[in-house]
């Protein structure tokens, strides 16, 4: 029985260090290349548009993180209820982005350990961030899916307001 165990845990171990990821800017930046409808920029630093949304994918691999945002509007121009609004957004539609503001902006973002990415996870992100821009102001959501989002449903009928999207992002 002891032996059963072991085997058992054995394979367990197996399975969970070769699915392990090993990314890198390298590899990386070949997804951002196949993905992106123009790019710029330095490795680890890239700044792309993937259909006529601009973004940026921030990396640094000594800390293991990598970041993927897309430019919204300036953060000046919410008001409470549309900041409410994306924060309830956070918990309940935009899944594995989130809105954030830095330097003025509100952002799409997408924030991850680098080295535990997966190709999947990367062209996901890309399409998210998108999504999650995109539906600023009507749906709130990075993709069709949607957790829980009852007191979403009604702004997806009819936008509260107009938004001005993209301003100022010749800013980043």
């Amino acid at each position: 029985m002891i032996m059963k165990k072991w085997i058992f845990l054995v394979f367990i171990l197996i399975g969970l260090f070769s699915q392990a990821q090993n990314m890198t800017n390298e590899i990386l930046g070949e997804i951002i290349t196949r993905k992106a409808d123009t790019l710029a920029g330095i490795t680890g630093n890239w700044q792309l548009v993937y259909k006529d949304t601009p973004m940026l994918c921030v990396t640094d691999q000594k800390n293991n993180r990598m970041r993927i945002i897309a430019p919204i509007m300036e953060s000046k121009n919410l008001d409470k209820d549309l900041l409410l609004d994306s924060m309830t957004a956070n918990f309940h539609s935009a899944l594995d982005v989130k809105y954030a503001i830095s330097n003025g902006i509100l952002w799409s973002a997408y924030v991850h350990p680098l080295k535990e990415l997966t190709t999947e996870q990367v062209e996901s992100a890309i399409s998210q961030v998108y999504y999650a821009a995109k539906t600023f102001g009507t749906t709130f959501s990075s993709t069709e899916l949607l957790f829980g989002a009852g007191a979403l449903e009604e702004k997806k009928k009819e936008p509260k307001k107009e938004i001005i999207k993209k301003e100022n992002t010749e800013k980043f």
